[in-house]
């Protein structure tokens, strides 16, 4: 089964929700809405699912023109963020109500619901109520409920978020074996980058109601085709700096002039803005090969054995992040280094035009 979106814009009372989606999924792997808040993402998962209709455009299931077929006489199945329940049904008898509304025998039902029960971990509590269950629990017997349908379409719209880390870890996990074990469309809506490159297959990015990328997971990552995207897909979101090439010179700022790297050698003299991942700025000058940068600590979070430095240089906030616990103090001065061979390059539009040698797709 394939699902294509052709065109797709939603608009309500005169003000856009959706404009233009033109996107294919596949079976047998996710395809990843990632995005901000209110990016889009639900929206375009109700318009898929046909609880909503677009205001123009086409959705087609297998070449089959499905925009204005009900969700009921689609085979989709849904999951939101918070687990939906019914609290007075055993855990059994929730995973099964799908299949009883579709009056199949009560042999078959038995099956497949033991068998999703045990896929999800859950084969042991079938006799017991939602309530009498963890968070992570009732949110696996509302998957098990979604995948027992069989469905050609799978929605699940941050299923993860309201769980604690580690559960989430084991379930992305989960959640990867399924994807390859069924003949599905998957669509899984995600704000996390991480989520994204954990699920692999293909990353869409909305952003403000707009597919700005679609393509390969890693492809996306390491090579962001916009100024928006490089913001969305990057945690916390890529710094960055205007900055200028001139003859082979590289500068951003007046304090930071460098060779231009490889990469950028090609590119016309101007002025551009230069990206950099918080992971990839540093504390100090190894090989003495790094670009400085100069700035006062406005906070030092730490977290776990990381710790991310907000920095401040004029009108310009940047966040490192480094491997280990730092102690800073408000205003204390800081220099950062860059290796301009990591850099990202964006013409005044916002578009990429240079990406690190080390940004190709198979890169890790």
């Amino acid at each position: 089964m394939t699902l294509r979106l052709e065109g797709i814009s939603k608009y309500v009372e005169g003000e856009m929700h959706i404009d233009r989606v033109d996107m294919a999924c596949e079976p047998g792997q996710a395809t990843v809405l990632l995005g901000l808040t209110q990016a889009g993402k639900t929206t375009l998962m109700r318009l898929m699912a046909g609880l909503d209709r677009p205001s123009s455009g086409r959705i087609l299931m297998d070449d089959r023109d499905v925009t204005r077929v009900p969700v009921r006489k689609r085979k989709v199945a849904m999951v939101y963020q918070q687990f939906i329940n019914y609290p007075s049904l055993s855990i059994y008898d929730n995973i099964a109500s799908p299949l009883k509304l579709a009056r199949i025998s009560k042999v078959e039902i038995d099956r497949r619901v033991r068998a999703e029960a045990e896929r999800m971990q859950i084969g042991h509590l079938l006799d017991r109520l939602p309530a009498e269950l963890s968070g992570g629990q009732q949110q696996r017997t509302a998957m098990a409920r979604a995948l027992v349908r069989d469905a050609q379409l799978l929605l699940l719209d941050e299923p993860l978020i309201n769980l604690d880390y580690k559960l989430r870890e084991q379930l992305r996990e989960d959640l990867q074996q399924i994807f390859r074990e069924r003949d599905t469309v998957i669509v899984y809506a995600t704000t996390e980058p991480l989520e994204a490159l954990t699920l692999g297959g293909s990353t869409a990015v909305m952003h403000e109601g707009r597919l700005v990328q679609h393509g390969p997971t890693p492809e996306v990552y390491h090579r962001p085709a916009s100024v928006a995207v490089s913001q969305v897909f990057s945690d916390p979101p890529m710094n960055l700096f205007a900055g200028e090439l001139d003859n082979g010179e590289l500068s951003l700022g007046a304090e930071a002039r460098f060779k231009a790297p490889t990469h950028l050698r090609d590119l016309p003299s101007g002025r551009y803005r230069f990206g950099v991942r918080p992971g990839q700025m540093h504390l100090d000058n190894r090989d003495q090969a790094r670009m400085a940068l100069t700035g006062e600590v406005e906070v030092a979070e730490i977290a776990g054995s990381e710790t991310y430095i907000h920095v401040r240089h004029g009108e310009a906030a940047w966040v490192v992040q480094v491997e280990g616990v730092h102690a800073f103090g408000l205003g204390d001065p800081i220099t950062v280094y860059i290796d301009p061979d990591r850099l990202f390059a964006f013409d005044s539009a916002g578009r990429l035009v240079a990406a690190p040698a080390s940004a190709r797709p198979d890169a890790t």
